[in-house]
């Protein structure tokens, strides 16, 4: 099977860019993807590649101020998705309390928590720094029988971890249908129930709730704007973590929240990327 090899350059190069980028080319028949320095590496059969169909998605992007621009050559011939999962994807170990790996990873060290996933792309596998800030804000949280939102859910790893910590329900949002499908899929191979997928934004969340915990690792702006949709799903006692900016957005995230009426608990940080932890205080 023949595949053309593109190389995206972004800018901003973000992993929301990325993110985003990755879905669309999704939806335009791309297979794989490799986060780069400069955006992403993507993999698409030379018989489903419409480079019209291409420059259109690029032209339409969902992300305001964004630059795109794009190379691309006549890639080996390779199974490059599984290419990608055996030499880029690589097991995710939090100490001896949780491992995050895929079907065919071997020797995984024990741990508390063991999570499968079909990765299939680079992203949400757990190796962001967001991502992994939020899996130790799980790991020490108290969730047995909570409710828990984790929106912008991905591959679902974080609904699943909180299922496995003793969450009595979860609800996973995200905004692109690729992630609905995989994240079905994790949810399968992990035999985890009670864990309820949907497709949409923070405006889906109107009639559900409220949540006792509340994910959401997004975007700096994404969250600034949708504050507001989280606070009207919790309660008294409920807890909001947020992942997804800088250190110094923290400031912009802190007011943001406490105009809702959100106390702040704490902040964690790893390679300037951080995690804030907010509760809603007794009326």
């Amino acid at each position: 099977m023949k595949y053309f090899e593109f190389i995206f350059h972004t800018d901003p190069c973000t992993e929301t860019v990325n993110d985003v980028l990755a879905a669309v080319l999704g939806d335009a028949g791309f297979e794989s993807f490799i986060a780069n320095d400069n955006g992403l590496t993507a993999y698409i059969q030379q018989t489903l590649c419409n480079e019209s169909a291409i420059e259109e998605a690029i032209k339409n992007f969902p992300v305001p101020d964004t630059r795109i621009s794009y190379t691309f050559t006549e890639a080996e011939d390779k199974n490059w998705n599984e290419e990608w999962e055996k030499n880029f994807f690589r097991p995710i170990v939090i100490g001896d309390r949780c491992v995050i790996h895929s079907t065919f990873h071997e020797d995984i060290p024990k741990a508390a928590y063991d999570i499968v996933i079909n990765p299939q792309m680079a992203f949400g596998t757990g190796h962001h720094e967001t991502t992994s800030l939020i899996i130790g804000e799980l790991l020490d949280s108290e969730l047995k029988g909570k409710s828990v939102l984790d929106m912008g859910c991905g591959t679902s790893i974080l609904a699943i971890l909180a299922r496995m910590r003793g969450a009595q329900c979860c609800t996973a949002i995200d905004i692109d249908e690729w992630c609905v499908r995989n994240s079905l899929e994790n949810i399968e191979l992990n035999k985890m129930d009670r864990i309820d997928v949907s497709q949409g934004d923070a405006s889906s969340l109107t009639g559900k709730g409220p949540f006792d915990v509340i994910i959401a690792n997004i975007n700096r702006n994404i969250l600034l704007n949708d504050i507001k949709h989280y606070t009207a799903c919790m309660r008294s006692g409920s807890e909001l973590y947020m992942s997804g900016f800088y250190v110094e957005d923290i400031p912009l995230i802190r007011k943001e929240a406490e105009k809702h009426g959100l106390s702040f608990v704490h902040h964690k940080e790893k390679n300037r990327w951080a995690a804030v932890k907010f509760v809603m205080p007794a009326i």
